[in-house]
């Protein structure tokens, strides 16, 4: 890897724990990265967290933020015998969990699991003709007794997280990991930090960091944050599922094609004169772009509300099998988004950002 500082930064990232509620391993890598470029830093009450870079104060207000938070588990209960039931938490398929290897996160640190799933020799025809629902799957940490399960550290209420190391694949652009959705936003954010940091004459101040929580239902952390921030305009950076896998018709972007364009999904449109200004920029600094309609949403469905309204944009790449175990992108992608959000942010200042408004 010819970037070891970038290869560092996805490996702490795509490996700590952090199910939407239990980010603090994820936010304690962001401040160690972002203290080093500012030393002022700004939090909500639900843990966002922003390093603010101060570049012309008469410029616009600019909040650019991943999320920390990945799809996961919660454990809800020990039986007798020592199985841990557990809640899902954020969007999960039940198909994907069966058999897969998971971290019980105690102050003690991980404990190994797998989900239970049942051998096919003794299934019944009905069992193997339907899927398992996921509240009668559970988890199995190798304990005999419930006595064992608390003796290892393990009480209802902890995280619960998929385990993927990060992961060259035979193309090494492509990158297997957990949670690129969106510790890939964690990361583009730190990148701006530091180019900021290096570059510091830009026409604008900056707040650039994540949210908490975006994964479940309300995507909280960004109401918060920018209750917090009373930014101008917002950049959200969010992975998005990959359209380009068999048995997929239609709709998402493909690895390898560049930054994606959202256009509109059910809680946002794009406003025109920014997608006009950003489509702009990637046609003027020839960065490759997919145009993109989506079924899910983002904090950028959120952060437009504030206030009396905040132009926002989602700068985002395409990930295959987001909200499962393994999800993988293509570094060109990524290079793509940073190319489009560094040149954005260099460009905005006071006169582009009045010309974006609607009028």
């Amino acid at each position: 890897m010819e970037n070891q500082f970038q290869w560092d930064l996805w490996k702490r990232l795509t490996e700590a724990p952090g199910v939407s509620g239990f980010e603090g391993p994820v936010r304690t890598i962001m401040r160690d990265y972002i203290e080093k470029y500012t030393d002022e830093i700004v939090y909500d009450r639900l843990g966002s967290m922003f390093g603010v870079m101060r570049g012309d104060e008469a410029g616009p207000r600019i909040m650019v933020a991943g999320h920390m938070d990945e799809v996961g588990f919660m454990v809800t209960g020990v039986s007798e015998k020592g199985f841990l039931s557990f809640q899902t938490v954020g969007g999960w398929w039940g198909q994907v969990l069966l058999a897969q290897r998971v971290h019980v996160i105690t102050p003690a640190g991980a404990v190994e699991g797998v989900i239970s799933s049942i051998p096919p020799h003794v299934l019944s025809d009905d069992q193997r003709n339907r899927p398992m629902d996921v509240r009668n799957m559970y988890i199995d940490i190798g304990a005999d007794s419930r006595h064992e399960v608390e003796q290892a550290g393990i009480r209802p209420g902890q995280q619960i997280v998929p385990v993927c190391p990060l992961t060259p694949l035979v193309n090494p652009r492509r990158l297997m990991a957990k949670a690129w959705d969106n510790r890939y936003g964690c990361s583009l954010a730190i990148e701006l930090a530091k180019e900021l940091k290096e570059r510091p004459n830009h026409p604008n101040v900056v707040y650039v960091g994540a949210t908490v929580q975006e994964e479940v239902a309300g995507t909280r952390g960004a109401k918060t944050a920018a209750g917090l921030i009373d930014p101008d305009l917002f950049f959200a950076l969010d992975a998005s599922p990959a359209g380009d896998i068999p048995g997929v018709q239609g709709g998402g972007g493909k690895l390898g094609g560049g930054v994606l364009m959202r256009l509109y999904d059910p809680m946002y449109m794009m406003p025109t004169q920014l997608r006009d200004f950003l489509i702009g920029i990637c046609e003027e600094e020839n960065i490759p772009y997919q145009i993109y309609v989506a079924k899910g949403g983002t904090d950028a469905g959120v952060v437009q509300y504030h206030g009396a309204g905040v132009p926002s944009a989602v700068i985002g790449i395409p990930s295959r099998y987001i909200h499962s175990h393994a999800a993988i992108m293509d570094r060109d992608d990524y290079e793509a988004a940073k190319r489009l959000l560094f040149a954005a942010t260099r460009k905005l200042d006071r006169a582009t950002f009045e010309s974006i408004l609607p009028r």
